[in-house]
């Protein structure tokens, strides 16, 4: 289901107090945070009594309610019931990062006779290396890494990038647009393909478009892979042009052909509650 990768511009703690407790009681609360928690604590109590010596302590791990800093949470911006896939905005850690790169490598890499390993591990550095790029020099409303992320560990299993782009030869199959998301590098983990999280990851670059203001997506797919677009059919993309012929049969290129979606909220509302 890929788009060609090669052709993409790789522009786009603790506190510690110490309360006044029963002279014959000895108490230790422990509270940590916890993710899931929805108070975000978990106490746990024990005491005990001594005849010959009086002890009290209490040990705090973390912070209180007051002191505590509220952690923001991850903006989803699609979700998949069936098998609980959420998409959101790739953070700009370094493990996370290089997550999306081993993932779009292993998706677009081309094998070789000869030594495959290197080569592929000398696409991944480019990938990488193109990725990092993207992340610091474009504006934060004209890109973005989306991401799709399993319920069970928040593993990456999915990456999209989605860029704002002006091209002259996808604008005159828009109708009124000066501007347009381009989607590309789409690509699944081979463990997880063809469970449903290319079509979450395509809509949450619909979301992103409505949150953005853009009315228009676009997209470029191989014309020979079926698999790819049945999957933005399904999405909604249509086919509007593609590569002119002569430069696919006379240099042997596979055509690709330009699959545009307008977007629509209430649409785009309808089926999110559908699904």
């Amino acid at each position: 289901m890929a788009h060609c990768l090669r052709h993409q511009s790789f522009i786009s703690t603790s506190a510690w107090k110490e309360p006044r407790l029963h002279p014959q009681t000895y108490g230790r609360i422990e509270l940590r945070n916890k993710r899931a928690s929805g108070n975000g604590c978990v106490v746990r109590c024990s005491t005990s009594s001594s005849s010959s010596s009086a002890k009290a302590k209490v040990e705090l791990t973390g912070k209180s309610d007051e002191e505590e800093e509220e952690q923001p949470q991850p903006l989803y911006l699609a979700s998949e019931t069936e098998n609980g896939w959420k998409v959101r905005r790739l953070e700009e850690a370094q493990y996370e990062i290089r997550q999306v790169a081993q993932i779009q490598a292993e998706a677009f890499h081309l094998p070789v006779p000869l030594f495959d390993d290197l080569f592929f591990q000398f696409f991944k550095a480019e990938v990488l290396a193109g990725l990092m790029y993207k992340l610091r020099n474009s504006p934060p409303n004209r890109y973005a890494c989306l991401v799709a992320e399993s319920p069970s560990d928040s593993k990456l299993v999915g990456v999209v990038d989605v860029t704002a782009l002006r091209d002259n030869d996808v604008i005159q199959h828009l109708h009124g647009a000066q501007e347009y998301l381009y989607v590309s590098g789409l690509a699944v983990s081979k463990r997880f393909r063809r469970r449903r999280i290319g079509s979450c990851l395509l809509k949450a670059c619909e979301m992103l478009s409505v949150l953005w203001g853009f009315k228009y997506l676009a997209l470029r797919a191989y014309e020979d892979d079926s698999g790819a677009r049945t999957l933005y059919a399904n999405a909604g993309y249509r086919v509007v042009s593609g590569d002119p012929r002569w430069t696919t049969s006379w240099i042997g290129r596979r055509r690709r052909v330009l699959m545009i979606k307008q977007c629509n909220f209430i649409n785009l509302m309808n089926s999110t509650f559908q699904s």
